[in-house]
């Protein structure tokens, strides 16, 4: 059996390549549309479940990963920005604020789908319009839910957080491990 990534994240990849496990990346292409009405914890379990289901397809027998992570304010669904200006929009909501980043993981072989959900709490500090532009133009938001990268250059924007670091990078490990030891897999 093989371990397989459906995410062409390289947090992601860098996160598992911190394990002894082999595992190979064949991300998913299917379009990312979340349920109608679905609220973050639902749109990542569904997004999730929907790579891991289309990598799988591919994969018969093998074990496949599939994660989506969004960042939640006020109830709405902050995804990847769509060019500077949205990141800029985003960057300026989250100045000062606490707000939840949710990623759904799936783990899926042949007829068998699990998916969890994680959610951590971020809080920000008050952040300057000139800190933002220079943030933005860095490149590093671009491609990241919420318009930023804690790993990154926005940890100094980063206050703290109540819950797993990881999760706040893309992928929540110690859920992660507990999911894959229920399928009789281990990290370590």
């Amino acid at each position: 059996m093989q371990l397989i990534l459906a995410s062409a994240s390289p947090r992601r990849r860098e996160l598992l390549e911190k394990f002894r496990h082999d595992f190979i990346i064949d991300p998913a292409a299917g379009p990312e549309e979340p349920p109608a009405g679905a609220n973050a914890a639902e749109t990542v379990a569904a997004l999730s479940a929907a790579k891991a289901r289309e990598t799988a397809a591919r994969h018969p027998g093998d074990l496949v990963i599939g994660a989506d992570t969004v960042v939640e304010l006020d109830g709405a669904i902050l995804g990847k920005p769509h060019n500077e200006d949205d990141a800029f929009r985003m960057l300026r909501a989250l100045s000062g604020r606490e707000h939840r980043v949710y990623t759904g993981v799936t783990l899926a072989r042949d007829d068998t789908l699990l998916t969890e959900t994680e959610m951590t709490r971020v809080y920000f500090r008050d952040m300057s319009d000139r800190e933002i532009r220079a943030y933005i133009a860095s490149g590093e938001p671009m491609d990241k839910a919420g318009a930023y990268g804690y790993q990154g250059l926005a940890g100094v924007f980063v206050e703290r957080i109540d819950g797993d670091y990881f999760n706040v990078v893309g992928l929540p490990l110690c859920r992660l491990g507990r999911m894959l030891e229920k399928l009789g897999v281990t990290l370590l």
